[in-house]
């Protein structure tokens, strides 16, 4: 399942590309959105993929400048795939790499994510286990704060006009198509996002599971924040898959 629309329009632009250096991938061309006042930029990248059979959801941030690129990169790979072809293996790709990944993986199966999934490990949900999970983000194409990847809490995401379209359409939606889908928001901003949409009766509460620090290895706090969260997040995850079985 994809959104297609963007993508349409950007396909070309990001083929006739020469190369993809900070300043060609952040210019005008793929700007979606701007608020100069508070420094705000929003770019497009091709990340419109939804996996229909999906039964986790991994939410972050937004992609950042990284993840822009391996996802242009993707496209450009796959010229002769199908939209959905390409588009599928960019959330493959793109979705939480680099460095990221490793400490994402690790919590995962502490929690034992990957036994209730039926998988040897939550690697596996980048790889062969792909069809399982969809990776997203709430502010789903690349945010950038004063230049900067924008790190989800300044300025306040909830509170920030220019991401409510995101947050409470084009996010809340992605959720709305994946009924079942346990949801595991990364980090506080991100839980903070998702329960806005608990508020507001777009999600259901007992989908979400709340504790789980941002896995980035620039939060200092992740080892505490998950340690203490650890015990409840298992037996929620646990609870969960009783209730939806694969």
């Amino acid at each position: 399942m994809t959104r297609t629309e963007l993508f349409h329009t950007y396909k070309s632009k990001i083929f006739q590309l020469s190369d993809l250096e900070e300043e060609t991938l952040k210019s005008e061309p793929f700007l979606l959105d701007r608020d100069e006042k508070k420094q705000l930029d929003i770019y497009y990248a091709p990340f419109e993929y939804i996996n229909p059979d999906a039964k986790v959801v991994i939410a972050g941030i937004t992609p950042g400048l990284y993840q822009m690129r391996q996802s242009f990169e993707a496209i450009r790979d796959l010229k002769d795939a199908t939209d959905e072809e390409a588009l599928r293996a960019v959330k493959q790709r793109g979705s939480f790499s680099g460095p990221i990944r490793k400490n994402l993986v690790t919590m995962l199966d502490d929690l034992d994510l990957h036994r209730h999934l039926g998988i040897g490990s939550s690697l596996d949900l980048f790889g062969s286990a792909n069809h399982l999970v969809q990776n997203t983000a709430v502010l789903p194409y690349p945010v950038f704060y004063k230049g900067k990847n924008y790190n989800g809490s300044s300025p306040d995401m909830i509170r920030t006009d220019l991401f409510r379209p995101y947050v409470e359409g084009t996010f809340a939606e992605e959720m709305a198509h994946l009924q079942d889908a346990l949801i595991l928001p990364m980090g506080v901003n991100v839980r903070r996002a998702v329960e806005l949409l608990v508020e507001r009766g777009l999600l259901n509460q007992d989908r979400v599971v709340s504790g789980f620090p941002h896995p980035s290895g620039g939060n200092g706090h992740r080892h505490r924040i998950f340690a203490e969260n650890r015990d409840a997040m298992k037996r929620h995850i646990a609870e969960h898959f009783k209730r939806h079985p694969l």
